[in-house]
């Protein structure tokens, strides 16, 4: 069953952007800020000290599960 909850897509390409900006995080203020708000609530993504949003290690998780094993 499955029991993670659902991510929109632009929340899932908000997701896959996070982990392709790596350590550098995304800057808030951008199209996709409430999405990275989203993942945040979520424990996928986190603000840091510097307001940039940077992937949690679940989000890593969520996002080989859910999005690089679809491509």
């Amino acid at each position: 069953m499955w029991d993670e909850p659902y991510l929109e897509t632009c929340c899932r390409s908000a997701l896959h952007r996070l982990k392709l900006a790596s350590a550098d995080g995304r800057p808030p203020g951008l199209q996709d800020h409430p999405c990275l708000r989203r993942l945040s609530e979520m424990g996928l993504a986190a603000a840091g000290p510097d307001d940039r949003y940077r992937i949690t290690d679940a989000g890593r998780a969520r996002h080989a599960a859910e999005i690089q094993a679809a491509g």
